[in-house]
């Protein structure tokens, strides 16, 4: 019977990094025994390999670290296996409902644009680095539209990642809504009855009583001019497509948090 003490050794070697640095380790290793057998008119070439193989692999490491994080992680990593299965689960649970709102797409927005290949790697970097399962975290983003059926795929996105949302029908009920809740986040449309431009005016609202609150607008418009606008009025972003809304989001998030 295997013990504890060499069951959690093996199951170290199983981590991505460890692998590495054993690899690492071997090869220099290996490379300064071997130097002095190796001809003089070849050695110098053999140093520059020496010296740049780890250098190589210290360059490949943050690139890996830096794009998928998770993959730098075994299950053992972590305390309790099930946190790590529940990670993953979210992550493929936001990705789907990400997906389906970017396939179903925005009323009045080209599809052409949207790039579902990038899904994962705006899941992951949200998950990575989003504290939602923090007891003192606000995960509740307020969302402004007259028609909330038309942004179900986007908000399961949010709610499978953590997020929870009030609904607002109106500019008056969006304010009143604010006064006695606080919010991580704020997502309106920009037409409603209330006016073809309500979105700018709820926001010069918000903003008029010096709330702070990250303001994202999610209509049909994804022209320059607009996202400008939008951020000279005090938005923190402008878009039509699922994904990069729920990048723009997590992202102010992210920033806002450190």
């Amino acid at each position: 019977m295997v013990n504890t003490n060499q069951e959690k050794r093996v199951r170290k070697i199983s981590n991505p990094l460890t692998i590495l640095a054993l690899f690492a380790g071997i090869a220099e290793t290996a490379g300064t025994i071997v130097l002095p057998f190796v001809s003089e008119n070849l050695q110098k070439y053999f140093i520059w390999y020496v010296m740049g193989f780890p250098v190589l692999l210290v360059c490949l490491f943050f690139y890996v670290l830096i794009r998928f994080p998770n993959s730098l992680y075994a299950p053992s990593d972590y305390r309790n296996e099930e946190n790590f299965i529940r990670m993953h689960q979210k992550q493929l649970n936001t990705t789907v409902a990400l997906a389906a709102a970017t396939i179903h797409g925005h009323e009045g927005c080209s599809k052409e644009s949207s790039d579902i290949e990038k899904i994962p790697n705006i899941v992951v970097n949200a998950s990575s680095n989003l504290k939602v399962d923090s007891p003192n975290w606000n995960n509740q983003i307020l969302w402004v539209d007259d028609r909330p059926e038309n942004n179900i795929y986007e908000r399961k996105a949010f709610e499978a990642i953590g997020f929870e949302f009030t609904l607002a029908l109106s500019t008056n009920q969006a304010h009143e809504l604010l006064k006695t809740n606080s919010y991580i986040a704020i997502i309106s449309d920009m037409g409603r009855k209330e006016g073809e431009r309500e979105g700018y005016v709820l926001l010069e609202g918000i903003r008029s009583k010096g709330i702070t609150t990250p303001f994202f607008i999610y209509a049909g418009s994804n022209l320059p001019e607009h996202k400008k606008e939008a951020k000279d009025k005090g938005a923190q972003g402008s878009t039509c497509y699922a994904d990069e809304l729920f990048s723009l989001v997590t992202n102010e998030i992210i920033k806002r948090s450190k």
